[in-house]
């Protein structure tokens, strides 16, 4: 008998109902696997901010909301703020200025409260903002299904970018009393 046949007939061994069930139940276990995973989660690490970008940073994180919409605040670094909506909303502060923003540099993203916003997808249906037009690059991630609308966590945090991030002349546009 030939190398190739043998397997044949060792499937051929195996009783028919278990031979008929084993492609549904691969399938099943396949997709309770990926379902299992849950949704994307925008990273936490850390950026290493430009040295004076470090004060600037510092100061925003001090005065960011300690809760939005009702979901609290942790701090995994100091230059990272995650807000427990499901899945997580991330602002990085010192954050590299996105590549991207290269080829679309006259691409108009949303503006909040006086702040201009760089907005990219996230490869996974979410949104990323990076903070434009300000000395340095803030970024919030927020993940699909976080908030009801992608910008939500801009409102809270604009304000505060205004009164902590100079803007490209150096000057600070809305201190908060």
């Amino acid at each position: 008998m030939s190398e190739s046949r043998r397997p044949l007939r060792a499937l051929q061994a195996v009783p028919a109902p278990v031979r008929w069930l084993a492609p549904p139940v691969v399938l099943l276990g396949c997709v309770a696997a990926v379902m299992m995973t849950g949704p994307y989660q925008p990273p936490t690490t850390a950026p290493r901010p430009p040295a004076d970008a470090v004060g600037p940073c510092q100061a925003l994180m001090k005065q960011l909301p300690a809760t939005f919409e009702g979901h609290p605040r942790t701090d995994p670094s100091p230059y990272v703020a995650v807000w427990a909506t499901s899945p997580r909303t991330v602002l990085r502060c010192g954050v590299p200025r996105p590549a991207s923003l290269d080829a679309h540099k006259h691409d108009i993203g949303p503006n909040v409260d006086g702040v201009t916003w760089y907005q990219e997808g996230d490869g996974y249906g979410g949104y990323k903002f990076t903070l434009t037009l300000h000395q340095l690059y803030v970024e919030v991630a927020v993940p699909k299904g976080a908030t009801p609308y992608p910008v939500d966590p801009l409102a809270p945090v604009s304000p505060v970018v205004l009164a902590t991030i100079p803007d490209l002349s150096g000057d600070l546009n809305n201190p908060i009393d």
